[in-house]
């Protein structure tokens, strides 16, 4: 059990939590390839693959070259996609989906921050629309995550904001000046190597089911590693939260569908390298 005891007269301090795989078990985007399939969206070739870049990405996630591929590709997938079609979509199925996967340890984590006084901030590359209702679901305070333009009801394919490697060190200093956060008295968790400069940017960070370039990185800086196992239903483990509405589930829309189209790019890209 960490010891998360804090003194109240010092300077406010967070606790910044990646989401995929560090919080919940699987990617908080791929999970919708079949609602959005079943609404017409993507087609059933795209959920086979999004399926194998599942994977794929449980295995070991995307390094930087392929995560800037997966941007240009979700972005133009996305373009022109109906921007209510989609709210309704991910509202009818978020809490289905993202409810049952996410992992205890991270939720009792969380609770200890809380207790000692912290803040909790959830910080993703995943679309706003998809963290902001599980960063409510968690009882996070704050949320930063990736942003789409939106004209006349429909994606552009444009990324206003694209939360990702060092863009989420900036964030989270960006947040700690407004807030006043001791970021050298704060806490930051995270399971990919392209967030060293989100783990390096606090005094505490740690690796949490890393992949095999942040094992090696934490080994070497001496960071304390975490392993999560165990994904509960979060409704079930703490009946006090409550899951959001439907029109607040509503929300969570373009960015399940981005990244689910980006995955859908990198498992195309893998299957082309690999030898037959």
């Amino acid at each position: 059990m960490l010891v998360l005891v804090e003194n109240h007269l010092s300077p406010r301090t967070a606790a910044f939590f990646d989401l995929d795989k560090t919080v919940i078990a699987k990617s908080s985007t791929l999970a919708f390839s079949r609602p959005f399939y079943r609404g017409g969206l993507i087609n059933r070739r795209a959920v086979l693959r999004t399926a194998y870049a599942q994977f794929v990405y449980l295995l070991g996630g995307a390094d930087h070259d392929q995560m800037e591929g997966m941007r240009k590709y979700l972005s133009d997938m996305c373009r022109g996609w109906n921007v209510q079609q989609v709210r309704e979509i991910v509202a009818e199925t978020l809490h289905d989906l993202i409810d049952p996967i996410i992992y205890d340890e991270a939720a009792s984590l969380i609770e200890e921050h809380h207790l000692a006084g912290r803040d909790v901030v959830i910080v993703s590359a995943s679309g706003a629309e998809v963290v902001e209702p599980i960063g409510e679901m968690l009882g996070a305070d704050h949320v930063i995550a990736t942003r789409m333009a939106v004209e006349d009801g429909c994606y552009t394919g444009r990324i206003e904001h694209y939360v990702y490697g060092p863009a989420k060190a900036r964030a989270i200093t960006e947040l700690a000046a407004l807030e006043g956060y001791d970021l050298k008295r704060s806490f930051a968790y995270s399971d990919s190597v392209t967030d060293i400069p989100m783990l390096e940017s606090v005094g505490h960070p740690y690796a949490v089911n890393p992949d095999r370039g942040l094992r090696r990185e934490a080994s070497s800086r001496e960071w304390p590693t975490l392993t999560f196992s165990r994904p509960v239903r979060l409704h079930q483990r703490v009946p006090a939260l409550t899951i959001p509405s439907g029109p607040v589930l509503a929300l969570a829309a373009v960015g399940a569908a981005a990244a689910t189209a980006g995955l859908v790019w990198y498992a195309a890209r893998r299957r082309r390298l690999t030898p037959a």
